[in-house]
């Protein structure tokens, strides 16, 4: 039998008490597609960055070609023969392809970069990965399937065993996926190990000689061999284990009922969208009352991200209207949308909702400063007693005005862009909420679901929200509207709406636009 080229075992990852991966166990042998399934937040993205060097485990052990370390650093980890291609390439558009591939291991002669010997290289390395593009295409000018090929020549070029693909079909076309997945199934008889992550089931089926399926950071299953069925993939991500919590193939529980099993009474229309169309959508016809919190659900792609940023006027909108209660209102710019009662808390809070070096008073309540002003002064004491009222409503931890949001948690640091739209001094209608808890662990995130559902109750916010995770939607959507290729294609509500009916909606839907 072949020894493993990649052996974890008992790998063990905690941020903050919060158990990110517990007691992990994966094989990969050389010649192996392993693939590695789980909702957001289930710990793959924890485990690749404890295998890339990034995060130092807490226990376990990482073995590569028969070596044993108990954590690695970036370098040892690229010496050992780990190559990990994340969704966001590290190449640089501005250089050459063969300058990427060899970005950093640069060959030189008499103290100058030996060009013509990295070329030459680099055209064998493209050649074993069925590139098209040559070494000295400058790469800002190649499309993203071969920018994703030059990334993993450059991962050949420094003798990787174990391959790691982040999500790697997320941005390419169909076409492009396709060549992707006969590149990938090359590098399989090439002898290497292939960790392959994904929340396409259909490469799952094309690709897999294993699965292996993490949920709340733990092992909950794994199986061997090539065809793996899609029912027994549904049931494996939805499902807990017996004697690890209940199952997740129903609406969430918390300390209230379901929130799509409560009768909900009849509420005006407080957003209406007929026809909307913007860059990859539409045509968007939707409803949302108020009190209602309706999810966007879909895959990568789907455009699902796209009509929340249309409606708050970071993209154009080409054709349709938009209607807040009874008032037409036209979003061109995110001012707009504000002032017609609509408000966005954006996937990216670190890029697009904080700003880190400023304190947790001031990012909460920033959009509210003038109206909390007294003749145009800003009144401290009133920020103070809003910052206090919205600190508790929100559960942030701790509860310091003056900390600089960077030293809060994601989890707090997400109810700090979420305080900034349900706090007294702000009147907001619809609230958008894209990957609402992205990157947050799992005590902050059913806080957040308390604080977004109590708003829709007490106040009778609207609630527009985008998301990748099934059990998100169920926790948290009274219904969810299925998007695909930038259009509404079915609508889930009460006891239909589970995660297996999810994800066998979008996965259906995928399966019959590869056909």
């Amino acid at each position: 039998m072949t020894e493993p080229t990649l052996r974890i075992r008992g790998l063990t990852k905690s941020f903050g008490g919060v158990r990110a991966l517990d007691d992990v166990d994966l094989t990969v042998p050389a010649g192996q597609i392993h693939a590695l399934l789980g909702h957001n937040g289930a710990g793959k993205s924890t485990l690749i960055k404890c295998l890339g060097g990034a995060f130092p485990p807490d226990a376990g052990t990482i073995e590569v070609t028969g070596v044993l370390y108990e954590r690695l650093t970036p370098r040892e980890s690229i010496a050992a023969g780990v190559a990990i291609i994340y969704q966001t390439l590290s190449v640089v558009d501005s250089l050459t392809v063969a300058e990427n591939i060899f970005l950093g291991q640069e060959w030189t002669r008499y103290g100058t970069v030996h060009r013509r010997a990295q070329d030459e290289m680099a055209a064998g390395l493209l050649e074993r990965v069925a590139a098209t593009c040559s070494p000295r295409d400058r790469l800002s000018e190649l499309p993203m399937g071969q920018r994703q090929l030059v990334e993993i020549a450059k991962a050949l070029s420094r003798s990787a065993s174990v391959l790691v693909l982040d999500e790697p079909t997320a941005a390419l076309s169909g076409a492009e996926s396709d060549a992707l997945a006969e590149r990938v199934e090359d590098l399989r008889t090439q002898g290497l190990a292939i960790v392959y992550v994904t929340h396409l089931l259909g490469e799952v089926e094309r690709l897999a000689d294993a699965v292996t399926v993490l949920r709340d950071g733990r092992v909950t299953h794994h199986a061997s061999g090539p065809g793996q069925s899609r029912h027994a993939l549904i049931t494996a991500i939805t499902h807990q284990p017996k004697g690890r919590g209940e199952p997740r193939d129903q609406p969430h529980t918390t300390a209230k009922p379901p929130t799509n099993a409560q009768p909900r009474p009849i509420r005006r229309p407080a957003l209406t969208l007929n026809g909307l169309h913007g860059p990859g959508f539409g045509p968007i016809d939707l409803t949302v009352t108020e009190g209602e919190i309706v999810g966007l659900y879909g895959l990568i792609g789907s455009g699902r991200t796209r009509i929340l940023e249309t409606l708050y006027g970071r993209r154009p909108a080409s054709a349709g209207t938009v209607t807040v209660g009874e008032r037409p209102v036209r979003t061109a710019r995110p001012a707009d949308a504000l002032a017609a009662g609509i408000a966005l808390v954006p996937a990216d809070r670190r890029r697009q909702g904080l700003f880190p070096a400023l304190s947790a008073q001031d990012n909460a309540l920033l959009p509210s400063i003038r109206t909390l002003a007294r003749r145009g002064i800003r009144s401290r004491r009133t920020e103070q007693r809003v910052f206090r009222a919205l600190s508790e409503a929100v559960g942030l931890r701790p509860a310091q005005p003056r900390f600089p949001a960077a030293a809060f948690s994601g989890g707090n640091q997400q109810k700090l862009v979420l305080g900034r739209w349900i706090n007294e001094a702000r009147d907001v209608d619809v609230l958008l909420l894209d990957e609402p808890t992205q990157g947050v662990d799992v005590g902050a995130r059913h806080e957040i679901y308390q604080v977004v559902s109590d708003l829709a109750e007490q106040r009778g916010t609207a609630v527009l929200f985008a998301s990748s995770d099934p059990e998100e939607v169920v926790a948290l959507a009274h219904r969810c509207l299925i998007v695909s290729a930038g259009r509404v294609v079915a609508e889930l509500d009460g006891p239909r709406l589970t995660e297996t009916a999810l994800l066998s909606a979008v996965h259906d839907l995928s399966s019959q636009g590869a056909a």
